[in-house]
């Protein structure tokens, strides 16, 4: 019996794909739940052919954009909080680089992706081939360089054996809690092709495991002096917290040791909105709840999330000067900001242990009090945001709290860009872990649609609600399209305020005149009138227009018996925001010019730069 087996690297790629397993809730499933493919000269005859040879094992689904495949793929990946993953396989040129925003929020949001775009040739005879990138410079150049900046692990495979230690590394990548994130490797279209004769060995079964690192004992011991040592305390739980599986833990901790919950965008839905000590969204789209509390917390134990400044009000949401930081993370980096105390190790564990040294401590009963006071505050607030109303153009929020009465907490809704993440933020209540799917990090524009697709094909069984604007509309549908053809079902929630609304408020917020972001104020011979409807039917999809919240409500209801993809199209008012909560944000206005409400602004600017801590 051969000890090795002759494969193109082409089909050593996808037969080790096929190897990789991984155990979920005692099941053992394969780790890459498919490839993404849009086929190309420079994928088509090696990777094209290969995935045929396994596509009873290894699914290829085939999409309509390459940003949209990757935002499909980050999506299942984050669905199933980074225990199962897709890769996902482009031509060279334009096809490699439509993935490079994807990979900016892979990278941002540390979730899996495994990139295989093709490459140039590496013997360089047919050079320059077409859609090749040319450096006058540095013969070693192609298009796909520029995924290094936003890949973990970026290689180039230039000779079918490299493929090995490439692949091993990728999946330590793509399967480290601290390191995860993108995974770039471009395949040199005649290497693809290329035999090479593969040690058997290498295509053995391998079961991934997700590890959890255990602290150091002096960062425990640490962390948990900090915590005795206050009055009021703070939790602020990100995305770690998910995807460490520690909704449990965290509602424990904060239980018995009376810490209130501050949630980010990642770290939504860890606790249920109905949990007393969950006081929901914290920073710039926080609750008043939240940011009461923050600002007055003398500690911050920070679990699983890097605070990012919409988190931290840029970081001038914190007013007390005695305020201390126990950051809890995989990641050194995230784990020791702002001077933080660094506990460096899984989410959970981290909570159960530094749990174990406080004992019976708790904070004061004044400070739960105050919490849970703030919470029914701020949820009369919600209540009256959400409200229905008759108005010829509903807010953001109105159409929220529409579509949270007619699917509950138990759907996952998606969303993206624009001003719906603020609102949702706030707003939306959150029932199941991962129930709340916001690609903020990166807040990429585009990604709610095949976000939503991503979703659908992570949970099958359960509603997927996407919600977004026009604008993000616009920029990336194409996978609408594709969730017809799969039959993937997803219910689309499409608000139209003829622009880029949340950017025109921000606009007006620091002074500027109404330019370029409504369609009235841009460049244009005539306004148009978008018939999305029409558009989303084109695709195969059903489509409706409302013309107010309570038809909303009843196309809603009746899309739950449709049998695919469905658009709700509802018109909405660009210039209502829900005014309660929230806190300032630092974007820089300028120091000079003509116009008085820029100065005004720049003033209050001034005023405001003056709370931001300094270290």
């Amino acid at each position: 019996m051969s000890d090795t087996i002759r494969l193109t690297m082409a089909q050593a790629v996808a037969r080790f794909l096929t190897r990789q397993m991984t155990v979920i809730e005692g099941e053992k499933l394969p780790i890459f739940g498919g490839v993404w493919g849009i086929f190309g000269h420079g994928n088509v005859a090696g990777m094209g052919e290969a995935l045929y040879q396994v596509r009873d094992e290894l699914p290829t689904l085939r999409a309509h954009n390459e940003q949209g495949m990757a935002h499909a793929a980050i999506a299942y990946a984050k669905a199933n909080f980074r225990r199962r993953m897709m890769a996902c396989t482009s031509s060279i040129g334009p096809g490699a680089l439509n993935m490079i925003t994807a990979a900016g929020v892979a990278h941002v949001n540390r979730l899996p992706l495994l990139l295989l775009p093709g490459d140039v040739f590496a013997n360089r005879l047919p050079d320059p081939v077409l859609q090749q990138v040319e450096d006058f410079g540095d013969g070693t150049v192609s298009a796909n360089d520029a995924f290094r900046s936003v890949s973990r692990y970026f290689d180039r495979i230039a000779r079918p054996e490299q493929i090995m230690p490439a692949l091993k590394r990728a999946m330590q990548v793509l399967t480290d809690p601290a390191e995860c994130g993108p995974v770039t490797l471009g395949l040199c279209q005649d290497v693809q092709a290329e035999a090479f004769d593969y040690p058997v060995s290498f295509f053995d079964e391998k079961i991934w495991t997700f590890r959890r690192p255990r602290a150091d004992a002096a960062e425990i011991s640490a962390a948990a002096d900090i915590l005795k040592s206050s009055q009021k305390p703070v939790i602020i739980a990100g995305g770690g917290a998910l995807y460490s599986g520690a909704s449990e833990a965290l509602a424990a901790f904060a239980e018995k040791h009376g810490v209130p919950v501050l949630e980010t965008q990642a770290g939504k839905s860890v606790l249920p909105d109905t949990h007393p000590l969950n006081m929901g969204s914290v920073g710039v789209t926080g609750t008043s709840a939240s940011n009461q509390l923050a600002e007055q917390a003398d500690v911050v134990f920070a679990v699983g999330t890097r605070l990012q400044d919409f988190t931290t009000g840029s970081w001038a949401l914190f007013k007390n000067d005695a305020m201390r930081i126990v950051g809890l993370n995989t990641q050194a980096f995230d784990a020791g900001k702002h001077n933080a105390q660094p506990v460096i190790g899984d989410a959970l564990t981290g909570l159960d242990e530094i749990g174990a040294l406080l004992d019976d401590w708790q904070s004061p009963d004044g400070w739960v009090d105050k919490a849970k006071s703030g919470k029914a505050e701020w949820q009369k607030a919600a209540e009256a945001a959400t409200a229905a109303t008759n108005a010829a153009l509903p807010s953001d929020a109105q159409v929220i709290g529409a579509v949270q009465r007619t699917f509950g907490s138990g759907a996952t809704v998606v969303c993206a860009a624009g001003g719906l993440p603020g609102e949702l933020h706030k707003l939306w209540q959150a029932g199941a872990p991962g129930s709340y799917h916001l690609e903020y990090g990166f807040s990429c524009m585009g990604y709610e649609i095949a976000g939503g697709l991503g979703v659908k094909l992570a949970k099958p069984d359960e509603e997927v609600v996407v919600m977004v604007g026009d604008g993000s509309y616009m920029m990336l549908n194409a996978e609408l399209a594709t969730s017809v053809m799969l039959g993937a079902k997803l219910t689309i929630i499409m608000l139209d305020n003829r622009g880029y609304g949340c950017i025109n408020r921000l606009q007006m917020g620091t002074g500027g005149a109404n330019f370029n972001n409504l369609l009235e104020d841009a460049q244009q011979e005539v306004v148009p009138e978008i018939d999305f409807c029409k558009h989303a039917e084109a695709m195969g999809a059903i489509a409706v227009k409302v013309g107010s919240i309570a038809e909303l409500e009843t196309a809603i209801s009746a899309s739950k018996s449709n049998d695919r993809t469905t658009l709700i199209q509802i018109d909405t008012d660009p210039l209502i925001t829900t005014e309660a909560g929230g806190h300032w944000w630092d974007v820089a206005v300028p120091e000079v010019s003509p116009r008085r409400e820029v100065q005004e602004a720049r003033k209050a600017y001034e005023a405001n730069l003056k709370n931001q801590r300094i270290g």
